[in-house]
């Protein structure tokens, strides 16, 4: 936690307000968890009414371009053409995609087919067959502001077994958010997908996991979905973090691409599925910002 203040000194959240009046016992009782031995966030993990406003902006781009992704996906088109989409319909509505040099990765977006579990680098040799799917993650920057999510698409007729593979991980997800409340931790919320995708079959990436965001592309904390009820971090109102399980058909190995360093790929070539949501701890539960 940051420097302590005194109950009449201005809050930290720049409200305006008396501590005693605004965040006082909001920090008290993150205190209580910390002495208990629980990981808690610190205030700068706590976004802020006018941040959230910020980064809710930013999303309504996020989700804009992600809706005409899915109304120009088809088969025949390179993953190329997708992130020139990317580009275009970000720019055009005020934004930047976020992606581009972060860490060095040298294209818009994120464009992952079958057996590629994450960070798909778009190509115009990756050319969109019936029968696959691919998961498009795109981020955008606005104003200083960040938002991130993904979704699968299937091209044209896939298989049974695909189709119940995307199905399921969109279930992850959604079971996820059910445990996605104020006092609770990210291991319950991290359990519950796990759980879900073991009972059904599937596998969840342990390595890769989702992130706070908002401020920055990727913040504290890390958030894993091979984790136990009761650990991990505390959720509180006003912290913004995605879900993004990465959920294999087969096994839970993965390898990256030595050529480019950045393409995860399933160890068994066995085909991978992905949703990723951004979402904000609100005082009785969860707001869904980006999807």
């Amino acid at each position: 936690m940051a420097v302590k203040l005194g109950r009449n000194d201005k809050c930290w959240c720049n409200s305006g307000k008396k501590y005693k009046s605004c965040h006082q016992a909001f920090d008290e009782k993150i205190i209580r968890f910390k002495d208990a031995g629980h990981i808690v966030p610190d205030h700068d993990m706590i976004k802020t009414p006018d941040q959230i406003a910020g980064i809710k902006e930013s999303a309504k781009i996020n989700i804009a371009v992600l809706d005409y992704i899915g109304e120009q996906i088809k088969e025949g088109m390179s993953t190329e053409d997708i992130d020139r989409i990317v580009l275009e319909k970000t720019t055009r509505m005020g934004g930047f995609p976020a992606p581009l040099g972060y860490q060095g990765f040298p294209k818009h977006s994120c464009t992952s087919i079958n057996n590629q579990v994450c960070h798909g680098i778009p190509s115009e040799k990756a050319i969109l067959k019936e029968g696959d799917i691919i998961n498009v993650d795109i981020s955008t920057r606005l104003n200083g502001y960040y938002s991130d999510s993904s979704r699968m698409f299937c091209i044209g007729k896939v298989s049974p077994e695909k189709e119940r593979l995307v199905r399921v991980a969109k279930e992850c997800v959604d079971a996820g958010l059910k445990e996605v409340k104020p006092w609770n931790f990210l291991g319950d919320m991290g359990q519950a997908v796990h759980d879900h995708a073991f009972s059904n079959g599937y596998t969840i990436v342990r390595e890769i996991g989702g992130h706070g965001i908002g401020l920055e592309f990727h913040e504290d904390p890390w958030v894993s979905y091979n984790s136990l009820r009761g650990t991990e971090m505390l959720m509180v109102p006003g912290m913004v973090f995605t879900i993004e399980p990465m959920v294999n058909m087969g096994k839970v190995e993965i390898f990256i691409d030595e050529a480019n360093g950045w393409t995860a790929y399933t160890e068994d070539g066995k085909p991978s599925a992905q949703w990723e949501v951004q979402v904000l701890v609100t005082e009785d539960g969860y707001e869904i910002i980006s999807y």
